[in-house]
C-alpha cells in the first residue's frame, strides 16, 4: 500500500491556534498604535495653539481672549481646533478645553489649554503670564 503525506487534525488545529493568537496580538498592537497617534495629534494641536497665543496673540494685544476660535489664531491650521473624533474646541464633548482666568471685558490675564488623553494624564499648557 502506498500512503500519501497529509496533515493530521492535530497539526491543523495547532496552526489555527497559532494564527489566532498572532491575530489577537496584532489587533492589540494596532489599537495601541492608533491610541498613541491620537494622543500625539492632541499634543500637537495644544502646542500649536499655545505658541500662537503666546508668540502672536499676546504680543499683539497684551492680553488673552475670553473665547478661543480658529479665527483668532490665523497662524494655526484650522483643522487643529478639531479633536481626533471631529469635535471642535469649545463644544461640550471636545477633548480640547480653553479655560481663561481673570477676565475683564473679554480680556484675560491667563489661561489653561487642556486636552484629554487616552493613554496618559491630561496634557496641560498654562499661559506664561
Amino acid at each position: 500500500m502506498k500512503y500519501t503525506r497529509a496533515f493530521t487534525v492535530i497539526e491543523l488545529l495547532f496552526v489555527v491556534v497559532i494564527v489566532g493568537v498572532a491575530s489577537i496580538f496584532f489587533f492589540i498592537q494596532k489599537n495601541d498604535i492608533e491610541t498613541a497617534a491620537r494622543d500625539d495629534t492632541r499634543k500637537t494641536a495644544i502646542n500649536a495653539m499655545y505658541y500662537s497665543l503666546e508668540e502672536v496673540y499676546y504680543e499683539n494685544d497684551g492680553h488673552y481672549p475670553q473665547v478661543l476660535t480658529s479665527d483668532m489664531l490665523p497662524s494655526v491650521d484650522a483643522d487643529l481646533f478639531t479633536d481626533p473624533f471631529g469635535i471642535i474646541l469649545g463644544e461640550s464633548d471636545s477633548d480640547y478645553r480653553y479655560e481663561p482666568t481673570e477676565c475683564v471685558n473679554d480680556a484675560c490675564e491667563s489661561y489653561t489649554l487642556r486636552s484629554s488623553m487616552e493613554s496618559e494624564d491630561d496634557f496641560i499648557r498654562k499661559s506664561r503670564n
